[in-house]
């Protein structure tokens, strides 16, 4: 099976010791491809350099909620030095994360809608990110929405109504281990049956959101701490597959070109 992870946050110091060893067991698991996600402009900077030293590697550029505070014009017009390049192919981590309030809910908007107005601007997709923060997040993408092109909510969590609201602004939906979860992603089981194939894409967002159900069996070491890796990405599909009860090569065919599309990769 071929398969894309959306979301591989290689630019953290959690794979710094055994990058290229990481990158290597995604390999043999079948991720053929990935995408390496940006946090703010140093981040995104670091993830298009690892672009060039791995095959079908590719970037987004943007400013995460938690670092909204570090958002500037001159950092608007750095992002789009950076989305210049033929390896970045989203804008973004971008949204609202109210859960934590690393950057005020007022940087937080300001940072969103500069990256929204971008990314509408340069005709590229939008990699989103939405935590208790539903309904500022929603209001504000449906300004842009009619000028943006595809958008994606990774790392969905949410409930029905959320999902049913995302699925009407046309966005595509990201799935992570957190279906893997049996104390907070179990209503994500009969939820993902409801995501049309050519809007569900998965990921890991490694190094975070190890598969809690990871089988002791697995093909690859066991994990380091806590550490999650692309490697563990079949095991996602797999939980997807179960749940859409739809097997595991249909749904990695639909995932995968579902991917492929809308970040024109392969």
């Amino acid at each position: 099976m071929e398969l894309v992870d959306i979301c591989f946050n290689l630019t953290s110091d959690a794979f710094r010791e055994d990058e290229a060893q990481v990158v290597k067991r995604a390999r043999q698991a079948g991720v053929r491809y990935f995408v390496i996600t940006g946090s703010n402009i140093k981040d995104s900077d670091h993830a298009l350099r690892l672009c060039a030293q791995y095959e079908n590697a590719y970037a987004t550029a943007g400013i995460h909620p938690h670092m909204a505070s570090e958002y500037s014009e001159r950092s608007l017009v750095a992002l789009q030095d950076l989305a210049a390049h033929e390896k970045v192919v989203a804008i973004g981590e971008t949204g609202l994360d109210y859960n934590r309030n690393y950057s005020s809910p007022a940087e937080q908007r300001i940072a969103f809608e500069a990256q929204l107005e971008l990314a509408a601007d340069l005709a590229l997709p939008v990699f989103l990110h939405q935590r208790d923060a539903h309904a500022d997040f929603t209001r504000i993408l449906s300004r842009f929405r009619d000028r943006l092109g595809k958008a994606v909510t990774h790392c969905f969590t949410g409930n029905a109504d959320e999902l049913e609201c995302y699925i009407d602004l046309d966005c595509h939906i990201g799935i992570t281990g957190w279906i893997c979860d049996e104390r907070r992603g179990q209503h994500l089981h009969e939820l993902v049956q409801h995501i049309p194939a050519e809007r569900l894409m998965i990921e890991t967002d490694a190094p975070y959101l190890l598969p809690r159900n990871l089988p002791a069996d697995t093909n690859f070491p066991k994990p380091r701490g806590r550490r999650n890796e692309p490697a563990y990405l079949p095991h996602i599909l797999r939980t997807v597959a179960d749940c859409r009860l739809v097997s595991q090569e249909q749904t990695a065919r639909e995932t995968t070109r579902t991917a492929k599309d809308f970040f024109a990769i392969g």
